[in-house]
């Protein structure tokens, strides 16, 4: 059967008739292999030898260079770069293989979790099916990767065709503190076929090093796609005001009741940015904090200006002093209680809890731009 191809289209594919391998050999002859060097320039005898301009002299190659890779064996292709293009990326290299490490940018994901997603989620993207997967050992490994290409286009018979078959294996460990790990990857197997017949190919260290490089910054590159959602997702979910109700707890009969607080509808994280913001737009000094135990040692300074400002003539019941503010779990999930307290971490009265209350309550509320 005779197939339509334009004259252009014929021309093109005649002048782009080249194989993997010619692509990695120089396109011109290499017929500076077999030149000798051109011996110096003899002077003639009472005559002063000319100084030589040393710039351009080639040095010589190091001790462990192969001499032998010259003309059409030496691979001319530019060497492969890791890319850690993902957000909490870098890159360890080392004498067997590449690592991209990764570190966690969200305490509440699970790391090793996060990666093996991402790993799977770029293999389904890509069309790349899964010939086995070992969670607890941390590898998932690939079916068959093809990829075709026309070398010969025939007008009276079917293209021959360049046809590359490769499977990997992503290697995942993540350390026990579970806020570092890497991801490896290795070329397990390797095939080459042209015209439907398999070519004899070795590949050498290099070669390995280019065909793994290149899968594994097309995974990170997926990664740094997803990792960019979920860092402006959160930043959105920081943004957002935060509802935050008193809580007054009821003396029973013959009891006292227990000391007021607040109620913060937000996880723990979230609540403890927030107030960082809104502690000193209430008049408080920061002094120190603790995020491991939730506290916050503050000093206030009546400001009745500033408040006059923005609650008219009302102004925060509290002495001039120190105070602190501890932060705890709240009964329900994504709940946070705040409890404020003196300097001797003595409850304060529920009336001077409730007359705060308000104004925490408003700016805590307000919605805040994240950049």
């Amino acid at each position: 059967m005779l197939k339509q191809v334009t004259p252009l289209m014929l021309i093109a594919a005649v002048a782009a008739c080249s194989s993997p391998l010619d692509r990695r050999q120089v396109n011109d002859n290499d017929a500076y292999v077999n030149t000798a060097t051109s011996p110096e320039l003899v002077i003639p005898a009472g005559l002063h030898k000319p100084s030589y301009n040393q710039e351009y002299n080639i040095p010589a190659i190091g001790p462990k260079a192969d001499p032998l890779l010259v003309g059409k064996r030496l691979d001319v292709r530019p060497p492969l770069q890791v890319l850690p293009m993902a957000e909490g990326t870098h890159v360890e290299e080392g004498s067997d293989n590449i690592k991209i490490v990764v570190e966690s940018i969200d305490n509440k994901v699970d790391l090793k979790q996060e990666i093996f997603s991402t790993l799977k989620g770029f293999m389904a993207k890509q069309g790349i099916g899964s010939r086995s997967e070992n969670y607890e050992q941390g590898s998932i490994e690939t079916d068959w990767i093809e990829s075709q290409e026309v070398i010969e286009s025939n007008m009276w018979s079917a293209d021959k065709v360049y046809l590359l078959r490769q499977r990997y294996r992503f290697n995942v460990e993540v350390r026990p503190h579970g806020r570092t790990g890497n991801v490896t990857i290795d070329l397990v197997e390797h095939e080459e076929h042209y015209n439907g017949v398999e070519q004899d190919i070795l590949l050498s260290g290099e070669d390995k090093r280019r065909y793994t490089v290149d899968m594994l910054n097309s995974a990170v590159s997926y990664m740094s796609i997803k990792r960019e959602k979920a860092i402006k997702a959160a930043r959105l979910q920081q943004s957002l005001g935060i509802e935050v109700s008193l809580v007054e707890p009821q003396a029973g009969e013959g009891e006292q009741a227990g000391q007021a607080y607040w109620l913060a509808a937000a996880p723990y994280k979230q609540v403890w940015d927030r107030l960082r913001i809104v502690l000193p737009e209430m008049g408080f000094e920061i002094a120190d904090m603790d995020s491991n135990k939730g506290l916050y040692f503050l000093s206030f300074n009546d400001n009745s200006g500033f408040w006059s400002s923005l609650w008219g003539d009302d102004k925060l019941p509290l002495k001039e002093g120190n105070y602190r503010i501890l932060l705890e779990d709240g009964d329900a999930s994504e709940q946070t209680k705040i409890v404020l307290r003196d300097a001797q971490d003595e409850p304060l009265s529920n009336e001077v809890v409730a007359g705060v209350y308000q104004a925490l309550a408003n700016l805590m509320k307000e919605d805040r731009n994240q950049r």
